[in-house]
């Protein structure tokens, strides 16, 4: 069977094919913003809205791909309450770390596999990150060396890289804090037959 994955993130694709998994990778054409407002709105979880994000990009993937298994995915960062989008530009990325900064946060992270337009499997995870205070001067510099990079994480940093500087405690596996469950789901793909066990 192949897999899809319902992402054109580069971070997850490079997860999957270093374990092994070698998935075509489809834009899931999913709106995200009305979602997540409209769980806003119902006063839902964060929680809630990620792995309903992430239903919804594996089931329009399937819809199109009924023999393929679908790896739809979602992360939304939390921060007491506030939920962060992925930065648009360098200033606002400065301003996601200012707002960070000797704060914890939560990165609502959900997977879920389809086949043929019904889903599977899912499953969610939900690091805890404490961020060191930050200075200004910090900030800047931290941005400039970074650059565009980090406008690809909700939380515009890269634990693989310079980002592991930003944090004075982190909870949680490594891999779902990259944006995948990725042991979890590796798990259900030898249970399903997609990889050999």
């Amino acid at each position: 069977m192949d897999i899809i994955l319902a992402s054109t993130s580069a971070t997850r694709q490079s997860m999957l094919r270093s374990a092994g998994v070698t998935p075509n990778a489809v834009a899931s054409g999913v709106d995200e913003a009305p979602i997540k407002l409209s769980f806003r709105e119902a006063g839902q979880s964060s929680t809630a809205a990620a792995m309903a994000l992430a239903r919804e990009k594996a089931l329009a993937v399937s819809a199109r791909h009924p023999d393929a298994l679908v790896i739809g995915a979602d992360q939304i960062l939390d921060c007491e309450g506030r939920w962060f989008d992925k930065p648009a530009d360098l200033p606002a990325a400065a301003e996601h770390l200012r707002k960070l900064s000797a704060r914890v946060h939560r990165l609502e992270t959900a997977v879920v596999c389809a086949v043929a337009g019904a889903c599977r499997w899912e499953h969610s995870e939900a690091p805890e990150l404490k961020m060191r205070p930050l200075s200004d001067k910090f900030i800047a510099a931290y941005v400039e060396s970074e650059s565009d990079q980090i406008l690809h994480s909700v939380g515009a940093y890269r634990l693989e890289g310079l980002g592991i500087q930003l944090f004075e405690r982190i909870d949680g596996d490594f891999f779902t804090i990259l944006g995948l469950p990725l042991l979890r789901l590796l798990a259900f793909l030898r249970q399903s037959g997609a990889l050999p066990s």
